[in-house]
């Protein structure tokens, strides 16, 4: 058997052979951790290659999107603060938490639009910044949640991952389109280089799981439970919004793929601390999700060739 056929055989199994990794080899993998970043901007850059600065737009696809975001979290906190507050917050960062830096990428995997999305993720990045400290003040009162703060740590830690690689992108067009274009033609590194950081994700998730004490451990099921739905719902919804713009892939993967390590920072800074068991759990539910969805549509791709 050949190499190409070797690698397109053992292609739509990587996704949860790297999640199963980074279980199993989770105490292993800490030191990795600081490469996610540099991962998710080769990822971008590679996306935004074959892009021009002129597909990015706004619309209403933005609009009906920040009001389920923004909206759904109000509501999935005050549904469920009569059952618990810990899972009302838990749920509440799941949902307000600002879409993936990454979710580009898996959209241009899947087919879908990615300077939809990619605008979405800047527009939902720059929301959650103004809208967060109120909110987090309401659900908190006495947590002191300065709106500087908030937004210099979503700038600083969210916005280079999203601009940074448009703008290389955007220089390199001018001065060595030669390389661009070489990048453009290789849009297959993108699934690795992501396997590869679904190892590192996972393994963090799990980690940080395993840290909370194990006489939480039912509240911490419930809180995966939780989890879990709101991920379901948020793709769900996602889908169903992207559908009245002809892009379902584009709706659900900018409702449903989280910034996750961004919403365990915010539930560790100014929520209840176990609320963060949450969004680390959404880190499994959504990526597990994304595996079988891009499986399936490799798979789908292979049948019709």
């Amino acid at each position: 058997m050949s190499f190409a056929e070797s690698r397109r055989k053992l292609k739509p199994w990587m996704l949860p052979i790297a999640m199963a990794s980074g279980v199993v080899f989770h105490d292993a993998i800490g030191w990795l951790s600081p490469l996610s970043p540099a991962l998710i901007f080769v990822m971008l850059l590679l996306t935004y290659s074959r892009l021009s600065v002129r597909d990015f737009r706004g619309g209403g696809f933005i609009g009906w999107l920040l009001a389920a975001q923004i909206g759904g979290a109000i509501a999935a906190y005050m549904l469920l603060s009569r059952v618990s507050e810990v899972l009302a917050q838990g749920a509440f960062i799941c949902v307000i938490c600002p879409t993936a830096t990454a979710a580009p990428v898996v959209t241009g995997m899947l087919g879908g639009s990615v300077p939809r999305v990619a605008t979405y993720s800047l527009f939902s990045n720059l929301a959650v910044a103004a809208v967060l400290p109120p909110l987090l003040s309401w659900i908190n009162p006495g947590a002191d949640v300065p709106f500087a703060d908030t937004l210099t740590k979503i700038c600083l830690t969210v916005l280079p991952l999203i601009s940074g690689p448009l703008i290389v992108s955007a220089l390199m067009a001018h001065t060595v389109p030669s390389l661009r274009q070489t990048l453009a033609r290789h849009q297959a590194l993108s699934f690795y280089i992501w396997a590869f950081s679904l190892i590192i994700v996972v393994g963090n998730a799990v980690s940080f799981v395993m840290r909370e004490p194990a006489e939480a451990a039912v509240l911490m099921s419930a809180l995966c439970a939780v989890s879990l739905l709101a991920c379901v719902i948020q793709f769900a919804v996602g889908r169903a919004i992207g559908r009245r713009y002809g892009d379902p892939v584009s709706g659900s993967q900018s409702l449903g793929q989280k910034n996750t390590v961004l919403a365990v920072w915010l539930a560790l800074s100014y929520l209840h601390p176990l609320a963060s068991v949450a969004p680390a759990a959404y880190i499994a539910w959504h990526n597990l999700f994304n595996s079988l969805q891009i499986y399936l549509h490799h798979r789908r791709r292979e049948q019709s060739a």
